[in-house]
């Protein structure tokens, strides 16, 4: 027997490749390829989404917008073209969750920082309170870095508008009061055509992580 297999080792031995090559082959085109899906108004929670937006089922983009950050620039969305993003909505006064989901934004803004195609964007949802002095003093104290991260105010309406017709991530607020929302966890990526990729718990690290991964995949895999 052991004659038998050195008079053949070259043979098993390419024999033993082959079948390596092969069953790894088969396994790449066999395993799930990752993807990220694409949100429409009508694939999300209708409490998160404003009503005269809810049955839109295909070709939903965030919509141009103008609003003035932490430095007194007015941000618009061409300061946003042709980058991936993560938007938020938040308050600086808030003592909840917002904190958490600001510290959390601060290690995403570590893990982008150094890649030109990524950025960050906020939302105020107190615009009355969050004057562009306030917001300054908000980015210096939790180490917002000006090129990557925009934290904006601006008119409520314009805010309403965004929130609940483009990032599909507030709820409303008090009935009575116009405009009023109430901000969620939900962290929003936005891909380099303006549609929405994924929503994501501000409050928690593993989601966070997903989040990281899934902003690197979209830089390298997304040519749609």
């Amino acid at each position: 027997m052991l004659a038998f297999i050195k008079k053949y080792r070259i043979f098993f031995g390419t024999f033993l490749i082959f079948s390596i090559i092969t069953i790894s082959l088969f396994y790449n085109v066999l395993k799930p390829q990752k993807t990220l899906p694409i949100y429409n108004p009508a694939d999300v929670n209708p409490e998160l989404v404003d009503s005269t937006v809810q049955y839109i089922a295909k070709a939903h983009r965030i919509a141009d917008f103008s609003f003035t950050n932490q430095n007194g620039k007015t941000i618009t969305q061409k300061d946003y073209e042709g980058k991936i993003y993560v938007a938020d909505f938040f308050f600086t006064t808030c003592q909840s969750i917002c904190p958490i989901m600001t510290t959390n934004m601060v290690d995403v803004q570590k893990a982008i920082l150094n890649n030109p195609k990524v950025m960050l964007l906020s939302h105020t949802v107190t615009p009355d309170i969050d004057s562009v002095p306030v917001l300054k003093k908000y980015a210096i104290e939790k180490g917002v870095v000006d090129a990557k991260w925009n934290l904006v105010t601006g008119d409520k309406k314009d805010i309403y508008s965004m929130a609940r017709k483009s990032y599909l991530a507030v709820k409303l607020g008090k009935p009575e009061e116009l405009y009023d929302m109430v901000h969620t966890e939900n962290f929003v990526l936005v891909d380099a055509q303006r549609r929405v990729r994924g929503f994501y718990d501000g409050t928690k690290k593993e989601e966070i992580k997903r989040l990281i991964k899934d902003i690197n995949w979209l830089r390298e895999n997304d040519k749609n």
